[in-house]
């Protein structure tokens, strides 16, 4: 298994926040329709390659905003970078949604839907191809962002757990 479930200490980290989406919900209830706000925040630390997505609810938009944000330092992981782009090619799928995810060579730059793209250059990817497949729901494109992001192999670690040199790793 790999070693995804690092302890990352919240309290030490210096995090930066963006709104992916803010969304207007309505709860039918005897008296009529109760309106609600929904947020999806991404919270990150780019220097550190951490990343983290919340969702929250609320009667007005700033509370949803604060929720959703406190729910994303909840889910952090840190996303394997090798040169400014991800080591290896992976595709996330959640529910309806389907992420690929490629490396891009140096100069590329991120190539990559609205949500799928606020995760990415939050993380600190600077060269990648992303393609969103399949529902364009922005929750639902986050967490298979997120499904991609799980899913790859630090190239370091690789090496260590077949005891070869980083080198072999990619040259064969």
């Amino acid at each position: 298994m790999r070693n995804q479930k690092e302890k990352i200490k919240v309290g030490q980290i210096d995090f930066g926040e963006k709104v992916v989406a803010i969304d207007r919900v309505s709860k039918v209830v005897e008296g009529g329709r109760t309106p609600r706000s929904r947020a999806l925040v991404v919270v990150f630390n780019p220097e550190k390659r951490i990343v983290g997505f919340g969702t929250g609810k609320s009667k007005e938009t700033s509370p949803a905003i604060r929720k959703a944000s406190h729910d994303a330092r909840k889910n952090l992981i840190k996303v394997p970078m090798q040169r400014g782009t991800i080591p290896h090619k992976v595709v996330g799928k959640f529910q309806g949604a389907k992420v690929m995810l490629r490396p891009a060579s140096p100069g590329t730059g991120v190539i990559a839907g609205a949500g799928v793209r606020i995760v990415l250059e939050s993380v600190g990817i600077q060269n990648i191809l992303a393609k969103s497949l399949g529902s364009n729901n922005p929750h639902n494109l986050v967490r298979a962002t997120f499904v991609a992001l799980k899913q790859l192999w630090d190239p370091l670690m690789v090496a260590r757990r077949r005891g070869i040199s980083l080198d072999k790793v990619f040259n064969g």
